[in-house]
């Protein structure tokens, strides 16, 4: 049983994108979860990778999201085709350049892209973290399940709030203060 590590951890944001979120259960909630990750994840200095599905059908990601991203990492989408992004050269090289085991996922939809991506990163040697409030699918049913699923594959769950403080670590600092602003 582990915990999650700053100097081990990278963020990855499945498919947050324009057309593919308006229809998606609790969607509001999600985006602000992912863009608190973010943000969390800038103050924490660890990396963020970001997908996007067919963003041509798609569309790019979401204008809030967006938003996060050129503030805190610039906007540098890892586009792909393929349902998982293991699936995709480029994510297979970013992980291999930062060297880094623990992958905190977030996205939609949970019970394809999410789904697909966390059972090949667990295959491959990542500790997969679900950030549950941010992830989410068409249905609540499809989140729930693939939730479930993915849990038994080997992934552990974890809510926005949790991931930060457990990578923060300690309370009194200028990390800490920030992140206590960021989840209010």
């Amino acid at each position: 049983m582990s915990r999650l590590n700053r100097a081990d951890a990278v963020l990855l944001v499945i498919d947050v994108q324009e057309r593919l979120m308006p229809v998606i259960h609790e969607h509001e909630e999600v985006e602000r979860n992912v863009d608190r990750l973010l943000r969390g994840a800038r103050i924490l200095d660890l990396p963020a990778l970001v997908t996007e599905q067919y963003p041509k059908g798609l569309g790019a990601t979401v204008e809030p999201v967006r938003r996060a991203l050129l503030e805190t990492y610039g906007y540098r989408p890892i586009e792909k085709s393929c349902f998982s992004a293991w699936g995709c050269g480029e994510l297979h090289a970013e992980l291999r350049t930062l060297r880094r085991k623990q992958v905190l996922l977030a996205g939609v939809e949970a019970h394809v892209c999410v789904y697909q991506t966390a059972v090949d990163l667990v295959a491959n040697g990542h500790e997969v973290f679900l950030i549950a409030d941010a992830i989410s699918s068409r249905t609540a049913r499809n989140r729930d399940l693939a939730l479930q699923r993915m849990l038994t594959e080997g992934a552990k769950l974890a809510s926005t709030e949790m991931a930060l403080f457990e990578l923060l670590v300690e309370a009194g600092t200028e990390e800490f203060r920030a992140i206590s602003r960021l989840v209010k």
